[in-house]
């Protein structure tokens, strides 16, 4: 997740967590978005796939900055923990187990599509993560402006 957009960058469904599954992703993310990685910083929790050497090495080579959350502490990153909420607590989220790991991978691109092009996000004043990611937000917000202006003017009789 992009901090600042708040838009979902990259995700990816396995059958179990490890180091090489995370530094695929990473490098993925980077090379499919045409990201620079040199000097971004990569926060994660403190779980095996992410302090692995093979991950670790990943990210020194890209010149990310590793950041972990600190022992024992299930909330130390914000913004993911909303994203989880969000994600656990939309309607469409299923009651029962996914059947395998093709519809359990439908499942999470049609969430993203709709978190990054659908959900108004009230961290970054009701627009969308893509719109801010794509720096279109400052049109959106013009436009509800304009919008909100014309709707106080007297009726005309």
């Amino acid at each position: 997740m992009d901090v600042w957009s708040r838009r979902i960058v990259g995700w990816r469904v396995a059958q179990g967590e490890s180091a090489n599954t995370a530094a695929e992703l990473i490098t993925q993310v980077c090379r499919d978005a045409g990201v620079d990685p040199l000097g971004l910083v990569l926060h994660s929790d403190n779980g095996k796939p992410m302090r692995g050497s093979t991950m670790v090495s990943t990210l020194q080579w890209l010149g990310i900055v590793p950041s972990f959350s600190r022992p024992h502490v299930s909330d130390d990153n914000p913004y993911s923990e909303a994203l989880f909420r969000t994600l656990k607590h939309t309607p469409a989220y299923p009651r029962q187990p996914f059947a395998d790991l093709a519809s359990t991978e439908r499942w999470v691109a049609r969430f993203v599509a709709w978190y990054n092009g659908e959900h108004r996000h009230s961290a970054i004043r009701f627009v969308t993560p893509d719109e801010r990611h794509h720096g279109i937000e400052h049109d959106v917000l013009a436009r509800r402006h304009e919008l909100h202006e014309r709707a106080r003017l007297p009726l005309a009789s």
